[in-house]
């Protein structure tokens, strides 16, 4: 029965792929849609449960606001640790590497899928609960893109840009420490070190270095693209290097700022306070 929805989801997303010029989402249309429930699952269901259990006083006792950001970064800790395992099986794929712009393998197509059924939970949350236009940019940016990879068009990149997700693992376990009493602590001021180095690393460095590598792909088959591909994929490539510079910035000063002076043990803050 199982597989006979997912079939029908395949069969119902090929003419709107077909249509939109990109075909081979029709066959990760399954994907995609689990992958939308699950991360919709893990923020509604799984993450409240599990997290009134394991923290009764620093989740369950906070306010409404302030356990929905709990639960999305429950959500967004799962899927970076699961894209990078994913996208580490597809970093030396050969068909990518002999055709940047336009290889294509299944494993890659498995891979984009997730990420592009979790980027459609995240540009919803972030428009449902408004806080930060800045959210909801990177969102609709990492939609567009990865939704638009199958068709296919550099892949091979979207398997690269995926491992800035690396960095929001540390992230997310610093915004936990801060809630369960562990502001200033010697474990998060470990944790704060490897934040930094790993987003610098990651999405600073190597992302520069990609972003320029994509450029160079992009300038080359220019003339075999749409216009509104080069500018969703250049546009968008310029704005979210330019977010991870500013992101970086804050984080620095940010930490600082929790390290000034002793911990200021339990709390516990209502509001998104997302890097």
């Amino acid at each position: 029965m199982i597989q006979d929805v997912r079939l029908q989801i395949r069969e119902l997303a090929a003419p709107v792929a077909q249509k939109l010029g990109i075909g081979k989402i029709s066959n990760f249309a399954d994907v995609i849609f689990l992958s939308f429930v699950f991360f919709t699952t893990v923020h509604n269901s799984l993450s409240p449960a599990v997290s009134g259990v394991l923290f009764p006083v620093s989740y369950g006792k906070a306010g409404k606001r302030a356990r929905n950001n709990w639960d999305i970064r429950v959500a967004s800790l799962v899927h970076s640790i699961l894209i990078i395992f994913l996208a580490a099986r597809c970093l030396s794929l050969p068909s990518l590497d002999q055709n940047r712009a336009f290889g294509w393998h299944e494993d890659v197509g498995f891979l984009i899928a997730i990420a592009t059924g979790y980027f459609i939970w995240d540009t919803l949350e972030s428009i449902i609960h408004f806080s930060d236009i800045g959210f909801v940019f990177h969102g609709i940016s990492c939609l567009l893109i990865y939704g638009l990879s199958f068709t296919p068009f550099v892949p091979y990149y979207a398997v690269r840009f995926l491992f800035w997700e690396l960095s929001t693992i540390f992230l997310n376990i610093h915004w936990f420490l801060d809630k369960t009493g562990k502001t200033g602590s010697a474990l998060q001021l470990v944790n704060g070190i490897v934040l930094i180095t790993t987003f610098f690393c990651v999405r600073c460095i190597w992302g520069a270095m990609m972003s320029y590598e994509f450029f160079v792909t992009l300038n080359s088959v220019h003339d075999q693209v749409l216009t509104p591909y080069l500018i969703i994929y250049g546009g968008g490539n310029v704005l979210l290097q330019g977010l991870n510079w500013f992101w970086f910035t804050k984080m620095i000063a940010a930490l600082a700022k929790r390290f000034q002076g002793k911990p200021n043990g339990h709390k516990v803050v209502n509001g998104k306070t997302k890097i």
